[in-house]
């Protein structure tokens, strides 16, 4: 079928014209600072994903550490370290000309999720960014992020996707291996190339 002859939603009338209006524990949950539930659960998550909007479009990009990577600064403030990755800087980019930023955490075992909406900034300063070090390895630039909205997320995708069942992770001879796949994706790779980068990712390591 040809997505250009689907029928399109418009309106927002026209949306909500399709579902239940929502009860008060949906619309009146919102915060507009970290209690301590939000504080627990940051604290446990070892990974969250952090969504942006740029000149050339959105943008989501998984992070993960050690449980409690994200620090609390204050009931209003976040700090993520960016840690050694592929260099695309694509997040980072556009919170310099958009600082709208969203961030949902994840916690292993656990249903719901907490999301977060804000703005961020990126801060290169020693002094805050010293306290998150790891294998004695401070980050070279963190995100400083305002919290404005911070709200619990039921748990019926985790409960749908069955995510943290591990009688269903997949084996992964079932896909390619990453080299792989992106030696499909890159124009012009050789396999001499591919496995020189991937050489010099593996010396960088992970911090």
């Amino acid at each position: 079928m040809d997505p250009e002859d689907l029928h399109y939603i418009t309106t927002e009338d026209e949306l909500r014209a399709l579902h239940h209006a929502p009860m008060s524990r949906a619309t009146d949950k919102v915060l507009d600072h970290l209690d301590k539930h939000c504080r627990a659960v940051i604290e446990l998550s070892p990974f969250c994903v952090i969504a942006t909007q740029g000149l050339n479009g959105a943008d989501v990009s998984p992070r993960g550490d050690p449980p409690g990577f994200v620090r609390v600064l204050d009931d209003r403030t976040l700090l993520l370290p960016d840690r050694v990755g592929n260099n695309r800087l694509d997040a980072m980019a556009n919170l310099l000309g958009n600082p709208r930023i969203g961030m949902l955490f994840l916690v292993p075992g656990m249903g719901e999720t907490l999301r977060i909406n804000g703005t961020g900034r990126i801060t290169d300063d020693a002094r805050v960014l010293e306290g998150s070090a790891v294998q004695g390895r401070a980050p070279k630039i963190g995100l400083v992020v305002r919290v404005e909205e911070a709200f619990l997320h039921c748990a019926k995708a985790l409960s749908r996707s069955a995510l943290w069942d591990g009688s269903r992770q997949i084996d992964r001879a079932a896909l390619p291996s990453y080299a792989e796949m992106l030696l499909d994706h890159v124009n012009g790779l050789t396999e001499t190339e591919n496995a020189r980068q991937t050489d010099v990712m593996a010396k960088r390591g992970l911090y």
